[in-house]
């Protein structure tokens, strides 16, 4: 049964994207982050597609076991680590890499005495204040990881950035001289860039890197193109047209009579609303594209529908598709009339629109 709201992942844009990070990325290594069920775009849909990436990166114990049950056989690396001994056991049937961030996990490795080894990555606050032990303790911490009754298989060193999509902030360079500080002595294998770091802060460095939005074909700048960085997009939502009507001048639309007609109008309403992931804040004249033609949004987002003024398009007739974003309507661009960043309206995607794999 075909759903009347859809969103269509375009693997050969996904593909396409990774490449333009492999060669951005010069030779350094690539975990491609799939965490939030791949930002909205299907974890393992994701994750076959971009087989050749080095590994994958997810935040939490379940998405990673996700992974490896839908056949997923790459190193793949727990950003947040594990909180208990139950979770320690359940990574290491699953040959999940740990990000260790606090001295509660140092504790639980210390304590290990199972037959797998497990891949380490020591995460280092550089500036992020967030996770990760100060770069003055690094050297302490390794030496625990080091010392551990069961060794490592591997052990590297990361951070993360808080401000690099802020292309004139100061705050990225000082991040990067503390973390190549603590890290200089340590000898280990580094991560340093997320996607912001990749396209903004070559000087960034490291063996690894980290690209999550990017791979979506998404700037994680305000104010560029993801066209400008060399990316495309990967999802389309696109619902579609379910009535039409006229609409009098004076006349209002929807709860609450957010809008009215300024003059004798033709509505389209389209099957798409907040349980569907939109954002009921998107404000009137957020744009949708219907018969190749944008059309201002008007009246409130509701659960299950939105409306669009279609006055000044040719004859819509219900049936019609209507896309939110994708190709046509770059998904940043949208959610900025919503006050928000492309992160949330991607990931808000709901389970109820259906996914289709191109």
């Amino acid at each position: 049964m075909s759903r009347l709201i859809r969103a269509v992942i375009d693997t050969a844009a996904l593909r396409a994207n990774f490449d333009r990070i492999r060669t951005l990325a010069a030779g350094r290594r690539v975990i491609a982050v799939v965490k939030a069920n791949a930002y909205g775009h299907g974890d393992a849909t994701v994750a076959r597609a971009l087989a050749a990436a080095d590994a994958f990166g997810v935040a939490r114990l379940d998405e990673g076991v996700a992974l490896r049950e839908a056949g997923v056989t790459r190193p793949i690396v727990l950003l947040e680590g594990i909180v208990t001994r139950e979770q320690l056991a359940e990574a290491a049937a699953h040959r999940l890499e740990l990000v260790v961030h606090e001295p509660g996990q140092l504790a639980l490795l210390e304590a290990w005495r199972g037959a797998h080894r497990f891949a380490l990555w020591l995460k280092l606050d550089t500036g992020m204040h967030r996770l990760g032990f100060p770069a003055a303790e690094a050297a302490a911490a390794r030496d625990r990881l080091a010392a551990l009754a069961v060794p490592a298989a591997q052990l590297r060193l990361m951070t993360h950035f808080a401000r690099a999509d802020e292309r004139d902030s100061p705050e990225t360079a000082r991040q990067i001289a503390s973390f190549e500080a603590a890290a200089a002595p340590l000898g280990l294998e580094t991560s340093l860039a997320n996607s912001a770091g990749l396209f903004g802060w070559p000087v960034a460095g490291g063996d690894w890197v980290r690209p999550g939005l990017a791979l979506y074909g998404v700037s994680p700048f305000v104010g560029e193109s993801a066209a400008s960085l060399g990316l495309a997009p990967v999802m389309t939502l696109t619902t579609t047209v379910i009535a039409t009507r006229a609409v009098a001048r004076g006349e209002c639309v929807g709860y609450g009579g957010l809008w009215r007609a300024a003059r004798d109008s033709r509505i389209a309403v389209l099957a798409a609303g907040y349980a569907d992931g939109l954002l009921r804040g998107l404000e009137n004249g957020t744009p949708v594209v219907i018969r190749g033609q944008r059309a201002p949004l008007v009246g409130r987002v509701s659960m299950d529908m939105i409306v669009a003024d279609v006055t000044d398009l040719p004859p819509v007739e219900v049936g019609m598709p209507a896309e939110l974003w994708g190709g046509a309507l770059p998904v940043a661009e949208i959610a900025a009339h919503g006050g928000t960043l492309a992160y949330e309206l991607l990931c808000a995607v709901s389970p109820r629109v259906e996914r289709i794999t191109t």
